[in-house]
């Protein structure tokens, strides 16, 4: 699946022909410069090595900045390999850049990120839980308590897997057939229907 790197914008809304009202999301990806190039014969494969969003050569590895000056570039933040082979008539060598061209509008992509981080959080934000109940009968404090976690006497122990409180977030996340709505190449923008994770500024792979 061929794709491209990119930065998640923000959020707005766009009108479709019959004035429906669209959440949608921007996208700011810059040409992605082609970093490495991977063939069936040497590698056991075919794929194109994509670089992303420029960084400082003095905070780059030492082998890192020879692969990117092999590449004839400068360092990048961000590498993502890409599989171009449903792209037959389009052929890459290191140096060349992949823009935001690549898409057209009224296709569907796959767009994956880090979800937001929210820490330790209990069973009634992390899983749906509603809570034991009111304060009725002497429970002024469980409203959001999990609740009986199994057994007592047999197993005597809590079952692997039972949903519990815990660490929220921060996990990679994949959002299939999102369509693309508008392509802005001279602002190297995307904006495509939906909702994709992360928080303003995250790093998102988009694949077609």
């Amino acid at each position: 699946m061929a794709g491209i790197i990119g930065k998640k914008v923000g959020m707005t809304s766009v009108f479709d022909e019959n004035r429906k009202n669209i959440p949608c999301t921007l996208i700011y990806a810059e040409p992605n410069v082609v970093t490495q190039v991977k063939t069936p014969e040497k590698d056991g494969y075919a794929a194109l090595q994509l670089g992303f969003d420029e960084a400082k050569e003095k905070n780059t590895s030492q082998p890192m900045n020879g692969h990117f000056k092999k590449a004839k570039t400068t360092p990048k933040r961000k590498l993502k390999e890409f599989d171009f082979s449903d792209m037959s008539d389009a052929s890459f060598n290191l140096g060349d850049t992949v823009s935001v061209e690549i898409f057209e509008v009224g296709e569907f992509v796959d767009i994956t990120g880090l979800s937001k981080g929210k820490g330790f959080q209990g069973v009634v934000k992390r899983h749906g839980f509603r809570g034991v109940g009111g304060r009725t009968h002497g429970q002024h404090n469980r409203e959001r308590a999990p609740g009986s976690l199994g057994p007592g006497s047999t197993p005597s122990r809590v079952y692997k897997g039972m949903r519990m409180a815990g660490q929220m977030g921060n996990e990679r996340v994949k959002v299939q057939n999102l369509k693309v709505l508008k392509v802005i190449p001279e602002k190297n923008l995307l904006v495509v229907s939906g909702s994709v994770p992360g928080h303003k500024g995250a790093y998102v792979f988009i694949e077609k």
